[in-house]
């Protein structure tokens, strides 16, 4: 699993929300959970490469801020910036994140299956223009 730094392609073009095309972030309650699920995924086909684990400091410092220029001047006409404020919530609660690069369909349903074998709070897949409920 890779360390997580905020890259400029994770976030919109217009706004600069959060907004990592081609990747699922989910938040869990347990930082274990996250723990286990990203290795598990390891051992299952994907590369350390395309996994970031992201402890709730780390949301807080780097993606909660992007909301700030996504609501300016305007508030965002989509849903990312209130995406956003969610993972921002979960986070202040202490849950940590797992960002996967899930290329296609495929990919989001093979990581959901190992998802859904601990408690989640929040699994999103970012798609060209769509934030899909996982």
């Amino acid at each position: 699993m890779k360390h997580f730094t905020l890259d400029p392609h994770m976030t919109a073009s217009v706004g600069g929300a959060f907004y990592p095309t081609g990747h699922t972030f989910v938040m869990f309650p347990d930082a274990a959970d996250a723990s286990v699920v990203g290795h598990r995924l390891l051992d299952n086909g994907f590369s350390g490469d395309e996994i970031y684990l992201i402890p709730p400091h780390v949301v807080l410092a780097q993606i909660t801020p992007t909301v700030r220029e996504a609501d300016s001047p305007l508030p965002s006409a989509g849903t990312d910036a209130a995406t956003v404020r969610a993972y921002t919530k979960l986070a202040r609660e202490g849950h940590t994140a797992l960002l996967v690069k899930t290329r296609d369909e495929a990919a989001a349903n093979r990581l959901m299956e190992h998802v859904r074998t601990v408690t989640f709070s929040i699994a999103q897949r970012y798609r060209m223009l769509v934030i899909e409920d996982l």
